[in-house]
């Protein structure tokens, strides 16, 4: 594969943000690149099989793998050049990225493999988000995976992990792929969550619960038993209000499947590697990189949309990837102030709706605190103050 060297904007990660994203600034007549380390674009969206909720404008009564067959088309009609199997392996504050083609095609063949410089006037990164773990005693054992595992192997490949489960967070990702392994035929023996209340949707507990399985909140996995051959069971216990274990109230669990869905955390390698400022937000998943509300970064060429700039659902990180696709494409002269201006608000107003609800308040909070910071910031600079991380909430 031959990749151009000069670009106006390229876009990493072909998940919803990125593909959001390289269709907005391609749309405005920007020449944009959009570089994806898998073998094809969609990024999460390929595993939720389940049909998305909320307004038809967001997908609603669509699965996720159309609703990523839709963006891909919507961003190569608007002129976009996707390219997958193309890993960025660093980037600079210049907007030099070096690029590695070749590496995910089976079987491997070094000798096809290729490093690639591109230069690109704005980057715009989307990476998504990498899997919290959670240690307990045997959690090295096989039959011990995150979640996003199991959602791989059940929706891509159509392999079954497992056939009786324990799934170890009451989130909404923990939820529904407790559902999605019912629905491949692996007994659920139970949802835990050390929480004392159910933290997904109550559309997507009440699903799992009619049909028979339990959800433990206070509880959390103590010790997972197996041997050479994988995990075949385990004890869960009951905690406290500081989440310690409390003694005697241990169960024991036949299953051959511990999944861990204990959240996720923004992937910052690339925008580190920029030297991009950092905030710590717990609600937004951790650390992640300071930005505007039209997500620029502190350094002048670089957006960042989607999980990347706080963990979020897939339409949120749609609609960020719109809104740094257009920022990205004003800040190059391809539209007018006024239009942008126009268009931002829509979006604006579109993730104001997003972030109603009562998970979303706290988000939409987090994400006022972490503009004030970023301003903030940038008057101290102005005013000769050395730059800093900081704490937006914890």
């Amino acid at each position: 594969m031959s990749l151009p060297s000069t670009v106006e904007v390229a876009v990493v990660g072909g998940g919803p943000a990125g593909l959001a994203a390289a269709k907005e600034s391609a749309s405005a007549g920007c020449q944009t690149i959009l570089l994806d380390a898998s073998t094809a674009p969609g990024g999460q969206l390929s595993k939720q099989i389940h049909k998305f909720f909320g307004s038809r404008a967001q997908g609603a009564g669509v699965r996720g793998p159309d609703i990523a067959t839709q963006l891909v088309s919507a961003a190569e009609d608007a002129g976009a050049t996707i390219c997958t199997d193309s890993c960025v392996q660093a980037l600079y504050d210049s907007g030099r990225l070096e690029v590695l083609t070749g590496a995910r095609r089976w079987p491997v063949a070094p000798e096809k493999m290729r490093l690639h410089s591109l230069r690109a006037e704005r980057v715009i990164l989307a990476p998504g988000a990498e899997e919290n773990a959670l240690a307990f005693s045997g959690w090295t054992q096989a039959g011990v995976m995150g979640a996003g595992a199991v959602q791989t192997m059940i929706n891509v490949h159509r392999v079954l992990p497992g056939s009786r489960a324990l799934m170890v967070g009451a989130g909404n990702v923990g939820l529904i792929v407790a559902y999605q392994l019912l629905q491949a035929g692996a007994h659920v023996a139970a949802v835990l969550d050390a929480a004392p209340k159910i933290g997904g949707y109550g559309v997507h507990s009440a699903k799992i619960q009619r049909l028979g399985v339990p959800i433990l909140t206070s509880h959390t996995v103590q010790r997972a038993h197996g041997g050479d051959n994988g995990v075949r069971a385990a004890t869960v216990t009951r905690v406290d209000e500081d989440w310690r274990p409390l003694p005697g109230t241990e169960r024991h669990l036949e299953v051959d499947l511990i999944c861990i869905a204990a959240g996720l955390r923004p992937n910052l390698q690339l925008a580190g590697m920029a030297n991009c400022r950092m905030v710590f937000s717990n609600v937004l998943g951790g650390w992640i990189p300071s930005h505007t509300p039209h997500l620029a970064t502190d350094q002048p060429r670089l957006f960042v949309a989607g999980d990347a700039s706080g963990v979020e659902e897939a339409t949120s990180a749609i609609e960020e990837g719109r809104l740094a696709g257009l920022s990205a494409a004003r800040s190059l002269g391809r539209m007018t102030r006024e239009l942008a201006r126009v268009r931002c608000r829509q979006i604006h107003l579109r993730l104001a709706g997003l972030r109603a609800g009562p998970l979303g308040v706290e988000i939409r909070r987090a994400k006022h605190r972490l503009w004030r910071s970023h301003w903030l910031e940038a008057d101290g600079l102005r005013a000769g103050h050395r730059r800093n991380s900081g704490v937006i909430d914890s």
